[in-house]
């Protein structure tokens, strides 16, 4: 029963560490961009798709697709980005839901078109597979790998929005884009770079996610609840928040499937009706 437990205890943070990844950078243009882009899964997809893409065409190794499903997916960002989201940010949240439905609904259709309807494959090098034995427990390594993946980003992006200059940067735009223009601040380029880098995150959680979520051109639609629940739960803009709703969702959301399999996704509907009563700004939101 201990066994069973901590089993379902680290696929339950593996699957939050996932969640968290992708969810992230949506959490940023939300809460320090004020931008609602339901497209966000998009991006996500567009990295899983180019670690297939390198790895089934090419030959490259798992481990150095991700990498560029990062730079790929950022790319893609940049462009929205500069051409025509940023003709959105002063808009109704209605018109920017509608527009960024829009690009999941072209994305989906696109990627039908090229790759067919079909769950796309992946194969993890050999370190990667199987179970390594801890206290006598076995856990899977890919799952250590997509922990310790995660703790290095949350480190990474902790150090850059408040360590560095171009996080106080960010902090200022959001804050004040007037006078952080009036101060020298290219506002645009901060914003651009801060879409860019969000996107890229959700190419990296892309790619690590195709043996664990799965990667086919519904990819957006079927885990745009899940991103919007971290952010909705965490608290828009915020690195912690984010990560403490992404590792309460996988938790619970694995821990339900398996031990009342009957009630399935219902239980992480119920926690957020429940978190969202409680905390209506969320965990680590900002209060009025």
């Amino acid at each position: 029963m201990l066994g069973s437990f901590i089993g379902v205890l680290f696929d339950g943070i593996a699957y939050g560490s996932l969640l968290f990844v992708i969810s992230i950078g949506l959490s940023v243009t939300m809460g320090l961009m004020n931008f609602v882009n339901l497209a966000h899964g998009a991006f996500a997809m567009l990295g899983g798709y180019a670690c297939v893409v390198l790895m089934t065409r090419a030959g490259v190794p798992f481990l150095v697709t991700l990498p560029v499903a990062f730079v790929v997916a950022a790319a893609a960002g940049i462009v929205l980005e500069r051409t025509l989201y940023q003709r959105l940010y002063r808009a109704p949240h209605l018109d920017q839901v509608m527009f960024t439905i829009g690009i999941v609904f072209m994305a989906v259709a696109a990627t039908t078109y090229f790759f067919g309807p079909s769950q796309q494959p992946v194969r993890l090098p050999d370190f990667l597979r199987g179970q390594v034995q801890v206290m006598g427990l076995g856990l899977g390594a890919y799952r250590i790998f997509l922990i310790a993946v995660v703790a290095v980003v949350t480190v990474a992006l902790h150090l850059l929005l408040i360590k560095t200059r171009f996080g106080a940067q960010v902090r200022a735009s959001v804050d004040n884009a007037v006078a952080s223009a009036g101060l020298g601040i290219n506002v645009n380029r901060v914003f651009g770079v801060t879409f860019a880098l969000g996107s890229g995150l959700a190419g990296l959680g892309g790619g690590l996610g195709i043996d664990v979520l799965g990667l086919d051109p519904t990819f957006p639609l079927k885990y745009m609840v899940y991103f919007l629940l971290v952010v909705a739960i965490g608290g828009a803009g915020t690195i912690k928040g984010g990560l403490v709703a992404a590792m309460i969702l996988g938790i619970c959301d694995v821990a339900g499937k398996y031990y009342v399999p009957e009630v399935g996704s219902f239980i992480i509907y119920f926690l957020m009706v429940v978190l969202m009563i409680a905390f209506p700004a969320g965990l680590y939101g900002r209060r009025a």
